[in-house]
């Protein structure tokens, strides 16, 4: 560097002086990057140090509400889950809400899944986000087509559309709510569009009627019989992704004969 410049302050000395000397040439070195060695940049990578965070949270979780949580797990790798009964999940959310280590002050959402081959058909999932930890957690539960759960409206104010949400699409109900009904359907819909059984077409459609000046709800008619189409999932088209990690890791809480 300090050649370059030598070689620069003399040309601009020469041009002062009135000399005709010829221009140096100086000769740019290119630095060549090192390739990286990740052939798949695009692909989420997992800090072992945040899942070991996570697992000595989740078996801190239950120890502290044995009689609630049922099981611990991580889901895509970093992912922490606990699964509670349907009568634990007020106490647990408080409990996650309220606790210093957790101060999971923020409801993200609250989602349903229905499998109707299981006992209990629904689930019930609660996505909690702490501002303080910047960290997310997932509580589930379950519960079939009579059996109402607690409403968490008390913790968490966010509750309230969301499990009229869950009412409305799935038909699990919430005790101690305090405005349970329809949001997202129609006055006087009947049935619940995200269970399995519901057909995909309906059972009514809606048209508006030139005669009656008016929007009018009749019985489904279709043109055709409802053609079933078998298509594979697109993603069977990348066998890299497949079994990268597993669906979900469960996290054994520690006993007292391993912590001596």
């Amino acid at each position: 560097m300090a050649s370059i410049l030598r070689q620069v302050s003399s040309v601009i000395r020469s041009k002062v002086v009135g000399l005709k000397t010829p221009i140096p040439i100086i000769n740019t070195v290119r630095f060549k990057t090192e390739q990286a060695a990740d052939n798949r940049p695009t692909v989420r990578k997992f800090d072992p140090l945040v899942k070991s965070q996570l697992t000595e949270f989740g078996q801190y979780v239950y120890e502290c509400l044995p009689k609630y949580i049922q099981k611990v797990q991580l889901t895509a790798g970093d992912e922490l889950e606990l699964l509670v009964v349907p009568e634990g999940v007020v106490p647990v959310l408080q409990f996650l809400k309220d606790h210093h280590n957790a101060q999971f002050g923020s409801l993200a959402d609250i989602a349903g899944m229905d499998v109707p081959s299981r006992p209990n058909r629904f689930e019930i999932i609660y996505n909690l986000l702490s501002l303080r930890f910047n960290s997310r957690i997932r509580v589930k539960t379950y519960t079939d087509e009579l059996t109402p759960i607690d409403s968490c409206n008390e913790v968490f104010k966010a509750a309230n559309w969301y499990e009229r949400e869950i009412w409305d699409m799935y038909g699990v109900f919430f005790a101690n709510h305090p405005d349970l009904r329809r949001i997202l359907t129609d006055y006087g819909f009947e049935g619940h569009p995200f269970r399995r059984d519901f057909p995909l077409s309906g059972y009514v459609e809606v048209r508006y009627d030139d005669e009656r000046k008016r929007v009018v709800v009749e019985p489904l008619e279709l043109a055709q019989e409802f053609r079933r189409f078998e298509l594979s999932a697109p993603w069977e088209q990348f066998p890299n992704f497949r079994n990268v990690i597993p669906a979900s890791e469960e996290i054994v809480p520690e006993t007292k004969t391993d912590k001596k």
